[in-house]
């Protein structure tokens, strides 16, 4: 018997939905030769569209067009408008003489400040702070001291021992009358549960997540994360580095998984960078417009330290970050340090840190010996020869899981903030960093990046080379994935 299902359809159907496809594969190929600034994505994307006719379309419309760099274009524009009319805009943007930059360092003062639109700024305190059983009860008491203004901002904010202090703190501050303003990463929110977001909506404090959720925010933008850690207080003290609010960070109480991390406590016309920061995510989110006094009062010289903020994400500052990194290395006269809980660079990176090695600059890498993630420990492995051959000298570090993001060059200037050294974090997250020209600071990270050595084992070229052939089969298919890691 004759199939009558389709019978209704005309005959040249199938030729007008492969003509289609044709046509949607052809705009989308052209996109992608002529938008993609890495070569390896646009093979990969071309190759997806023509092997998956109009699925390999549709997939490069939800997740390879960068629609929020034009979003966040407008905004920071916009925003940059409002803030260079007002006195206190005026202050922040001030250049500074610089004085406080070695005259190796020269190149890379202008190098940032090209990159980022960002002066250095003078002036500023700038102190270290270890775990969360250091710098918790400094933001808390900066929270409680607060008296106009506080700007938080989280990517992951537990809703446990570490968490429930800041949610309190936060609501008495609402109440007595402080302007409070909480940004939360709509993913980093769900790591605990309840949300927090919801205990803080239940507090009467002023809460936004970040990207909230697919049918909000669009597909497009499900796969990126707002990774900054920012808190400012009246616009005068701040707080930023690489550590969540989580439980895990107090190492008094013993938690089962204990990751240990560096957080700053800042003051000095460097916070007004970071609460511009601030303001343009609030924005981004909200679209609220934070300005006045209030938030951007006049600050003053508290310091010696010369530094400032470097805000990278997949908008108007893309690979920012990779760049200044890229920088540091090439200006590298002595040592180069880095210590990173992810370590994926890509071959830009490698070869960076390899030619670093090769002219005689003693380059040491500190990674966790267990990272919280196997797979990207896997993925790590297997690109690890590549710094290893060249001489790089790279550690593992015990457990706790370190969780620190920090880079010396020479002793004399430093990056530290929230950045990865991952393709997700140096080009799909929204991050944020400091770069210090301070000698004091840098050595004070420096001293710490040799404890962190003197307890941690080396990893011979030879143990990397040892891994038998089916953890490197494993370690290999682990690295295909590093892009999305």
């Amino acid at each position: 018997m004759r199939d009558l299902t389709l019978s209704w359809l005309p005959l040249w159907w199938p030729y007008a939905v492969a003509a289609v496809a044709f046509g949607v594969s052809v705009v989308a190929t052209l996109h992608v030769v002529t938008r993609k600034r890495d070569v390896r994505a646009a093979i990969g994307w071309v190759g997806l569209v023509w092997l998956v006719p109009g699925v390999g379309a549709l997939l490069y419309a939800m997740f390879g067009l960068n629609r929020i760099q034009r979003r966040a274009n407008q905004l920071h524009r916009a925003r940059r408008r409002l803030l260079l009319s007002t006195p206190q805009a005026i202050s922040i943007a001030r250049t500074g003489t610089a004085s406080g930059v070695h005259p190796e360092l020269e190149s890379m003062a202008r190098l940032g400040e090209q990159l980022s639109g960002r002066p250095l700024l003078t002036g500023n305190r700038i102190e270290p702070l270890f775990n969360g059983d250091e710098a918790y009860p400094a933001m808390l008491a900066a929270i409680n001291g607060a008296q106009k203004t506080i700007a938080l901002s989280s990517y992951i904010f537990g809703d446990d021992a570490a968490g429930r202090p800041f949610v309190a703190a936060l609501a008495t501050a609402t109440q007595r009358g402080v302007e409070v303003r909480v940004l939360v990463d709509g993913f980093g929110a769900r790591y605990t549960w309840p949300p927090v977001h919801k205990a803080l909506r239940a507090a009467g404090v002023p809460v936004q997540l970040f990207l909230p959720r697919i049918h909000q925010a669009g597909l497009a933008f499900f796969n990126l994360r707002n990774h900054r850690k920012i808190l400012t207080v009246d616009g005068t003290v701040g707080f930023t580095g690489g550590m969540n609010i989580q439980a895990r960070n107090i190492h008094a109480t013993n938690p089962p998984r204990a990751v240990r991390d560096v957080h700053f406590r800042i003051e000095g016309p460097l916070v007004g960078q970071m609460q511009e920061a601030f303001a343009e995510d609030w924005q981004f989110a909200t679209r609220e417009v934070l300005d006045g006094p209030g938030w951007f009062p006049t600050l003053h010289d508290v310091g010696s330290s010369t530094a400032r903020v470097i805000a990278d994400g997949p908008d108007g500052d893309l690979e920012i970050l990779r760049m200044v990194i890229l920088g540091a290395l090439t200006s590298a006269r002595h040592s180069v340090r880095i210590v990173t809980p992810y370590f994926l660079p890509d071959p830009a990176m490698v070869a960076a840190l390899s030619v670093a090695a090769l002219r005689g600059v003693k380059v040491e890498i500190v990674l966790p010996s267990k990272v919280n993630i196997p797979v990207v420990q896997w993925a790590a492995m297997a690109q690890l020869w590549q710094v290893l051959r060249p001489g790089c000298h790279v550690y593992l570090s015990p457990l706790p899981f370190d969780h620190s993001k920090l880079m010396v060059i020479d002793r004399r200037w430093a990056l530290f903030g929230s950045t990865n050294w991952d393709p997700r974090s140096l080009r799909l997250n929204f991050e944020l960093d400091v770069e210090s020209y301070c000698s004091v600071c840098a050595a004070r990270i420096d001293d710490h990046i040799t404890e962190r050595i003197v307890e941690s084992r080396r990893l011979t070229l030879a143990e990397a080379d040892g891994r038998t052939f089916p953890i490197k089969v494993r370690d290999g298919v682990a690295r295909l994935l590093s892009p999305y890691l």
